[in-house]
């Protein structure tokens, strides 16, 4: 079972969460289970998070934000969308679900949200999960190729299933049970008169990443105190060099690989990755 709330963020923007959960729980009482809250990266949604929340729902009481910009979440024009408000969504939703003391657990953009959290509010955050996102700055350049990218899109597609051929791996030889990368991207399409479209404004997500690809984060890092886990996937973007770095960086920091994986882990190799989370979570957060 799954149920949607509805959160608001600091400056009134409306905010979807998604609990995975049988029956509501409510706020966080010394008897209730440990708080998880799942953060997904840049064009993602609570939704890509639905499996790891399952399993999760046995032993802590998970819950998935849309972040601004996505998913169900408002999209406001103007945004902002600068780090410090993605951070304080998050936080918001943390206070307003009774979730604290808790375990943040990020993808990508996400992950970068849960650090700068978990540096800025150590009272909330007991562990931590920071998933194929570096710490270094990815420049200009970088930015340049994503517009160009998004500008290459066939919009609008015409059925779900060119959704998934067009952003899906053009190797067959891959071995990994299902095209993930498809069935990321049409997880967030939506169906119009014309065809099929993303949920969130491209020019948007430019904008999102604009707020965070010219700058390092390693002072918010070194500042984590809590059990930190770092996750790379073999294959996807956060090298083994720069992950074990941010290992390093971190006071309390440990490190994972999970072998033919790409930057979507969870997605690409779902057994591997609930086996590193589930040993780091149970050993990180108290309650567990």
């Amino acid at each position: 079972m799954v149920r949607r709330i509805n959160v608001t963020g600091p400056d009134g923007i409306p905010l979807s969460a998604w609990e995975f959960a049988d029956q509501d729980k409510g706020g966080r009482d010394p008897g209730s289970p440990p708080g998880v809250l799942l953060l997904h990266g840049l064009m993602g949604r609570a939704a890509h998070w639905a499996d790891t929340a399952r399993w999760l729902t046995g032993r802590y009481r998970a819950v998935s934000l849309d972040q601004r910009g996505h998913g169900r979440s408002g999209k406001p024009a103007d945004g902002p969308f600068d780090r410090e408000a993605f951070v304080a969504d998050a936080e918001a939703t943390i206070e307003q679900l009774g979730l604290a003391p808790l375990a943040l657990v990020g993808h990508s953009m996400g992950a970068l949200t849960a650090w700068q959290l978990a540096a800025k509010r150590p009272d909330l955050v007991h562990a931590l999960i920071i998933c194929d996102m570096k710490a270094s700055a990815q420049g200009e350049q970088s930015q340049r190729e994503w517009e160009e990218w998004f500008g290459s899109w066939p919009l609008p597609f015409a059925t779900l299933a060119d959704v998934r051929r067009w952003f899906g791996e053009e190797d067959p030889s891959l071995e990994r049970p299902v095209d993930s990368r498809g069935e990321f991207f049409a997880e967030v399409m939506a169906e119009a008169d014309d065809g099929w479209r993303p949920v969130f404004s491209r020019q948007q997500m430019l904008a999102v990443r604009e707020a965070w690809v010219h700058d390092a984060h390693w002072d918010e890092l070194a500042r984590v105190g809590c059990p930190t886990l770092v996750v790379r996937g073999i294959d996807g973007e956060l090298g083994r060099a720069e992950a074990q770095e941010m290992v390093r960086v971190l006071p309390r920091g440990m490190y994972a690989e999970v072998p033919e994986a790409g930057h979507l882990v969870h997605l690409d190799r779902p057994a591997d990755w609930r086996r590193v989370v589930e040993n780091f979570l149970q050993a990180a957060l108290p309650g567990a």
